[in-house]
């Protein structure tokens, strides 16, 4: 076993996350390169000593900057606000080092293709932070899909839909402020990738985006809070998706549903372990949508818990990811989702964001 050096940048929300995933990863999946939390990055010095005395990490960075020049840090997890993807992964890339990119690739179209065109300059491992598509029942979706469980298929819905924005009393902050920061920059990308997952390519849009609460405390609100788009897959299927961040009541709506000739999927997040499917077979008086509870027959289910039904929860999606990460490094060799996954994701956001401009069905390869 040997041990490979893990900078973080970014201490918050998801900095957390990825911290605890590392200092796990190696007794849930026994990982060929066993993760040692050398060095976090945050804001300010002060910042990033609380997150090493708190998280586990062997030493505190001055700033991103430092971390990355780090010959003690061998692989880089970006973890920061998305305006700093580009500029930090363009240095690790440059210095040799593999780099996880939390999700969405940058602040801009642009910077997801520099970030990508980055990647494979250098032949670095890459990856980016897509977490929910990684439940057990998302992938046994995907299995299930790939071996044409349910025939053709002719449509899907999706939605990633959530309320922390929908009392329109609260104060504007960071989330109200530019396009990056708003639903079309941070819930939207989770479920187009999802989409792009279990679907396949996107090839036009026809999308409305909204501003509902356009003044908050006297503070003009300047991105998104729900958007809608139909959607035309290159398999020929229709689609339509919705998210929002003032969907009142809704805590974590990432469900989909799909529809084929001989059966349907759905699933929501908010019941992550559990998976619906309707087959088209048997007597029409037994037919109806079965819920199948995960457990160690599903992928990447047995290392967490040996208890079928006992479920995973957040956090262990991370360490899903972490796994991958580590693997990838391992053998050399990028995997899914990698940063150009993530651009694929960022032109169907691009050409959404076009379409409502134009009020026009647009081509995502128009973008």
């Amino acid at each position: 076993m040997k041990e490979i050096g893990i900078g973080i940048l970014g201490g918050g929300y998801m900095g957390k996350a990825h911290a605890v995933a590392y200092a796990a990863v190696g007794a849930v999946f026994n990982t060929r390169l066993r993760p040692r939390l050398e060095m976090v990055a945050a804001s300010s010095l002060a910042s990033a000593e609380r997150y090493r005395d708190q998280f586990g990490f062997k030493r505190a960075a001055n700033d991103w900057q430092e971390l990355i020049h780090d010959p003690a840090v061998e692989a880089v997890v970006i973890a920061s606000p998305q305006e700093t993807h580009r500029e930090a992964a363009e240095l690790a890339f440059s210095l040799g080092k593999p780099v996880f990119c939390e999700k969405p690739l940058g602040a801009s179209l642009q910077d997801a293709e520099a970030l990508v065109d980055a990647a494979e300059a250098s032949g670095c491992v890459n990856m980016i932070g897509f977490n929910y598509i990684r439940t057990p029942a998302s992938q046994f979706a995907r299995q299930l899909l790939a071996e044409g469980t349910i025939g053709d298929v002719t449509w899907f819905r999706g939605e990633h839909t959530e309320d922390f924005l929908a009392d329109p009393n609260l104060p504007a902050t960071w989330r109200t402020e530019g396009d990056a920061n708003g639903t079309m920059g941070d819930l939207a990308p989770h479920m187009i990738n999802a989409a792009l997952a279990l679907m396949g390519p996107i090839s036009s849009v026809m999308a409305e985006i909204e501003t509902v609460h356009a003044n908050r405390g006297g503070v003009a609100v300047t991105n998104d809070d729900h958007a809608q788009m139909m959607c035309r897959f290159e398999n020929g299927a229709m689609g339509h998706m919705y998210f929002s961040r003032v969907a009142t009541g809704r805590k974590m709506g990432y469900t989909y549903e799909i529809t084929g000739t001989k059966g349907a999927i759905r699933f929501d997040q908010e019941d992550q372990n559990a998976l619906w499917l309707y087959k088209a077979e048997g007597p029409d008086a037994q037919r109806g949508f079965r819920k199948i509870l995960t457990g160690p027959s599903h992928p990447d289910y047995l290392p967490f818990c040996q208890g079928p039904g006992h479920g995973t929860g957040y956090q262990d999606q991370i360490i899903i990811e972490a796994r991958d990460f580590l693997e990838s490094i391992a053998d050399g060799k990028t995997r899914w989702p990698s940063l150009a996954d993530g651009l694929a994701v960022s032109r169907v956001v691009e050409a959404t964001r076009k379409s409502h401009l134009n009020g026009a069905w647009t081509p995502v390869q128009s973008v």
